[in-house]
């Protein structure tokens, strides 16, 4: 992996994204991951979302509109009323079998009337996290957060109870952007080891180191919209390996 670090201020522009945070982690001013095998893609060209391509809508609702998919949150915060249940709130998620372990991810997103989008990696088949959550980038106008989830939610073994433990060393981060919600913008995510590298209008913007993100066995690729109306488009995921 190329050792040259540069900070986020030195990286990024007054006029595109906020100032550096000091404390921040240094960001690699070079690629972390090599591209290797193209595994998935997908440009929206077409009427409907349809099956061909393999995606499964898990929270409601996705759909494709002018070339591109568009991800609208519906399941919001509701007490129990009637004698039904209360909702939790979720964003809208959508996701697709994409097994890996070192891979990059490359599209482009609009934000629109959206809070954020996200790209998620996930395990069904590991019981030590909530639905098997494991990494995640979410993305915001005024700022960008990498997330370890492995072991943070309770997980679901049978008969397991409480929570599983946190991995030692687990951490989040979450640097300052500021983005025009309204123009498009493309993101890259480079997942290799126990780090992951975003950027964003080919800038680097975000990188965290943190044990969950090793986990060996990424089944699942998952993109979330919090909000009304939040865009992908140009969708490619690679198998990759480390620069070294």
């Amino acid at each position: 992996m190329n050792v040259r670090f540069l900070t986020l201020a030195s990286l990024l522009t007054a006029s595109t994204f906020a100032a550096d945070a000091p404390k921040l982690p240094p960001i690699p001013a070079e690629p972390t991951a090599k591209k290797k095998e193209l595994l998935f893609s997908d440009d929206f060209q077409r009427a409907e979302l349809g099956k061909d391509k393999g995606w499964a809508i898990v929270v409601p609702t996705f759909s494709v509109e002018n070339g591109a998919l568009k991800g609208t949150q519906m399941r919001f915060d509701a007490p129990a009323k009637d004698g039904k249940p209360p909702v939790k709130g979720h964003q809208a998620v959508i996701g697709n079998d994409i097994p890996t372990q070192d891979s990059v991810i490359e599209f482009r997103f609009r934000l629109g009337g959206a809070q954020s989008v996200t790209a998620e990696f996930d395990d069904r088949k590991f019981n030590g996290s909530h639905y098997g959550h494991l990494c995640m980038a979410r993305i915001a106008a005024d700022k960008i957060i990498l997330v370890d989830q492995k072991g943070l939610a309770e997980a679901r073994p049978e008969g397991a109870t409480g929570e599983p433990p946190t991995p030692k060393g687990r951490k989040n981060v979450s640097f300052p952007l500021s983005l025009d919600p309204d123009a498009w913008h493309s993101f890259t995510l480079e997942t290799v080891g126990d780090t992951m590298r975003a950027s964003i209008d080919g800038q680097p913007v975000a990188f965290l180191q943190s044990p969950g993100i090793a986990h060996p066995t990424k089944s699942k690729v998952e993109f979330g919209c919090m909000g009304k109306d939040g865009f992908f488009d140009d969708l490619k995921i690679w198998s990759a390996e480390a620069v070294r």
